[in-house]
């Protein structure tokens, strides 16, 4: 009877541990939740949201400790202020780059950087203060936009001697080119006709980003600070081709980046698993290689700096898909002073 007593009590005291083991778990992705919260000022309608929101905020959090975990790969994922969102929901807010129709994207047009034989090995448009700061699009979907005025900021400044951050908002309000359709989306080649046709675009100042559509205000538009002639496209599935653009300025592109790691990502050189179905507006700044020799462009987003290297991503160069990866090699364009 005492051994029988005495295993019983043995079996409570695991079982208890055990709990408590789980019940400390809990409480610490809690409060780990209840911090990330206060850090991103998110707050829910309910507590049944904010519930909800918390599984979907662990599951992400245990998905990327077990991916940092593993160790093998170039890059590290973070906790960032995408942590409460499915990956499905992610795609839907916060990639909206629509592919312009398929006789637009195959055309063919002159390429100014053809015949450049011996680019830079390393390039960085950021160091030579040719790029704006990193801005955040919030749940608009203008990705397309801050693409676009990325690439004419970048050339203003290299060919006019004077860096100034454009409106991203006139294209949102007032762009109904092609494509172009506000926070649903668009493409970058639809803004550059947007600019080009009417005669330039404004400042930030004068216009600010909202995050959000508005009736078009004539007036901001009519003050136009800085202008382009037409556009180029880099020629389609050539990552050579891009290095020479990117050598000369900053180079609008389409990615693929809907996938999980990409969402999460932290820091490092991106090889993730990605297709080619472009879905997202970014701006290729330039491109470099690590101390152990990996290629990689230089990629500016449109998330805010809490997302990846304070706004940017280093994306692997020259890999064995002709459309480089992500897709980043299949629709390029640049603006002509």
């Amino acid at each position: 009877m005492a051994l029988l007593r005495f295993l019983s009590i043995a079996l409570f005291l695991i079982f208890a541990n055990e709990c408590t083991s789980r019940e400390l778990q809990e409480l610490t992705m809690a409060e780990r939740y209840d911090q990330w919260l206060a850090e991103h000022g998110k707050s829910y309608k309910s507590d049944e949201e904010k519930l909800k929101r918390f599984a979907i905020f662990k599951h992400n959090v245990e998905f990327i400790e077990k991916f940092n975990a593993g160790g093998e790969e170039s890059y590290k994922l973070g906790i960032n202020q995408f942590a409460d969102l499915t990956n499905e929901e992610f795609r839907v807010s916060w990639t909206a780059y629509k592919r312009p129709v398929a006789s637009s994207l195959m055309a063919a047009t002159p390429f100014k950087y053809e015949n450049v034989s011996y680019p830079p090995s390393v390039v960085d448009w950021t160091e030579k203060h040719v790029v704006t700061n990193v801005k955040d699009q919030g749940t608009c979907g203008s990705c397309w936009a801050f693409s676009a005025v990325g690439a004419t900021e970048g050339l203003w400044k290299i060919t006019k001697k004077d860096l100034i951050s454009l409106s991203v908002q006139e294209l949102v309000d007032c762009d109904t080119e092609g494509e172009d359709k506000g926070c649903k989306g668009g493409s970058m080649e639809d803004a550059f006709k947007f600019i080009i046709n009417n005669r330039g675009i404004t400042s930030d100042l004068k216009y600010p980003y909202k995050g959000a559509e508005q009736k078009c205000d004539p007036k901001k538009v009519n003050s136009r600070i800085a202008t382009i002639t037409g556009y180029q496209k880099v020629p389609m599935n050539s990552e050579k081709d891009l290095m020479k653009a990117v050598a000369n300025q900053p180079v609008a592109v389409a990615i693929d980046a809907g996938s999980p790691t990409f969402q999460f990502y932290s820091s490092g050189v991106y090889r993730g698993t990605c297709g080619t179905n472009v879905n997202h507006g970014v701006l290729v700044v330039g491109y470099g290689r690590t101390n152990t020799a990996t290629k990689y462009w230089l990629v500016k987003n449109s998330w805010g700096k809490k997302w990846g290297e304070k706004g940017f991503v280093r994306m692997e160069k020259n890999v064995q898909s002709k459309e480089g990866l992500c897709g980043i090699a299949t629709d390029c364009s640049y603006p002509l002073a």
